[in-house]
């Protein structure tokens, strides 16, 4: 057995079903032995894409999904997808080829010092010395990458370790390192702390992050809100902890959140923040959570309780298994008066549009989709004006809305929903991105055709970089720059020539009917809705 083989044997001990990558001769040892395995491949169009369908896989199962790029140029163009998953805690296993061991430090061709260069960007990285070591160096990539903080593992292999031979596969039962003890369970005594506090506080709120849901702790975090009647509001990559339309729920907090939902947070006599870093677009001013209330900050990663904003009461732990111990307390909250007042905030507060009727509203059109998506469905957002709309409109009640808050990268929505539609092609998926950063990834067209992977795509288009000519508009007075973007393709050429049927929708007159049309086969389409170029999020 080869250390191809035996990195391909790792990866079905780990239940891997699909490889997205791009092949080069440093990582052809591997993708020559994959062929001899039941794991499926899928060539993306870009490097950088194929970490991005694997954070789909991993958003949708639990499970770390798993890219493999060659080395020099390979490696460093899927850098920008492993930083997208380290910012938003999420868990990847990426395997890139190397050079010869004999020749590293020689800047032969396409040599780079990948695990530097990805430092600061993953949990941890590998370069493999010894074919023999590979079965353990796999089993440690996959326990580190899903728990404890989650995040992308590296593993650079070079080519002669790939085709050197292996003495005896083993794939380790367990795993044992001495400096990872990642903490699960909450500590008994802060528990009781949390209880007391809610016991005699009038206006607590549960302000959920994008721990919650990789925790898969949104049932009990439910729970919890719904038997002692806590409102609930949550960060950018917490959306879909609680149904959106739930009574409990007063939606997004931050920058470009609701004004009820911020107000809720700065009324709050008691604030328990759980899975979510306290960073500047949740938080404009982090002393403001501290002000006169009690801070009750639940993480997994100790390193950030106390980072941006000192916690009254801090709990180390996976929020799941906190909320498990929270079930079991009993006491009693009174918190109805602040339910109302918070409903009477939502009405007052409630974001007023007036929208050009000669385009299509992105709000409107956005809750009419998904009103009209399955139960279950996954919304997958970009970043830029269309990330804003979707998060301030979409609806989401048994489904899941997925997209990056952390590094806010363009260009993530078609290959993470590729990867969320290969991992669970029985779910209903679509993509939702602006005409700047479809243009970052329109190149994956190609391989949903190839791989028979059927997205759903809708294109926001209003000929600008949206949300950076908003900030021009306010900032410089209408002084743009750099952001017109004339000279992009006719969509419904590019659509033909992929193969891929074309709908577009010019204003709100036939919304219903397009929609209708868009969703009605479970085949690739892409739609493209006209917005006014000066429509403001």
């Amino acid at each position: 057995m080869t250390g191809a083989d035996a990195i391909i044997k790792c990866l079905e001990a780990e239940e891997v079903t699909t490889v997205f990558g791009y092949p080069g001769v440093a990582i052809c040892p591997f993708y020559n032995s994959i062929l001899d395995s039941d794991i499926r491949t899928i060539l993306i169009r870009t490097e950088q894409n194929a970490a991005h369908a694997a954070s789909g896989v991993s958003r949708i199962t639990g499970k770390p999904g798993v890219c493999a790029v060659t080395s020099g140029p390979g490696a460093t163009n899927v850098i920008t997808g492993i930083a997208t998953a380290f910012a938003d805690s999420i868990p990847l296993i990426c395997i890139t080829g190397q050079v010869n061991s004999e020749l590293l430090g020689s800047d032969v061709f396409q040599e780079a010092d990948i695990t530097g260069a990805v430092e600061s960007f993953v949990k941890y990285s590998y370069l493999v010395k010894n074919v023999n070591d590979i079965p353990r160096i796999f089993k440690e990539a996959f326990h580190i990458a899903n728990t404890g903080r989650r995040g992308p593992v590296l593993i650079d292999v070079p080519i002669d370790i790939q085709n050197a031979t292996i003495s005896k596969f083993k794939y380790p039962e367990t795993v044992s390192l001495r400096t990872y003890k990642p903490t699960v369970k909450g500590n008994a005594v802060q528990i009781k702390k949390v209880v007391r506090e809610l016991e005699k506080a009038k206006r607590p709120i549960i302000c959920a992050g994008g721990g919650v849901l990789l925790s898969e702790a949104e049932e009990e975090l439910r729970r919890f809100a719904e038997t002692h009647g806590i409102p609930v509001v949550s960060t950018m990559m917490g959306i879909g902890v609680m149904p959106t339309d739930h009574p409990l729920y007063f939606r997004m907090v931050g920058n470009n959140g609701k004004a009820y939902a911020n107000r809720a947070i700065n009324e709050s006599d008691l604030l328990i923040m759980v899975g979510a870093r306290v960073a500047d677009r949740a938080v404009n001013q982090p002393d403001m959570i501290t002000r006169n209330k009690i801070l009750v900050h639940i993480d997994v990663d100790p390193a950030e309780i106390g980072k941006n904003a000192g916690p009254t009461i801090p709990l180390v732990g996976d929020a799941r298994h906190i909320f498990e111990d929270l079930e079991k307390e009993e006491f009693t909250c009174h918190c109805e008066e602040w339910v109302e007042t918070l409903n009477g905030y939502r009405k007052a507060l409630a974001t007023k549009r007036s929208p050009n009727p000669a385009y299509v509203d992105p709000a409107a059109f956005i809750m009419r989709l998904t009103e009209k998506m399955q139960e279950d469905a996954v919304y997958v957002a970009d970043v830029g004006q269309n990330q804003i709309w979707s998060c301030g409109y979409v609806k989401v009640r048994r489904g899941k809305f997925f997209t990056t808050g952390g590094m806010g990268t363009m260009g993530y929505s078609i290959p993470a929903a590729m990867g969320v539609k290969v991992a669970a092609p029985h779910r209903q998926v679509a993509a939702v991105c602006g005409d700047g950063s479809f243009q970052m990834s329109m190149m994956e067209l190609a391989t949903m055709c190839q791989h028979d992977i059927p997205v759903k795509i809708v294109v926001l288009k209003n000929n600008y970089l949206g949300m950076v000519r908003q900030y021009q508009h306010f900032t410089y007075q209408d002084h743009y720059s750099v952001v017109d973007l004339s000279g992009s393709p006719d969509l419904e050429k590019l659509s033909a020539a992929y193969g891929i049927p074309f709908l577009r929708l010019e204003n709100m007159e036939k919304c219903d009917e397009t929609i209708d049309a868009f969703l009605k086969e479970d085949t690739a389409m892409l739609l493209e809705c006209i917005i006014d170029p000066m429509d403001l999020v």
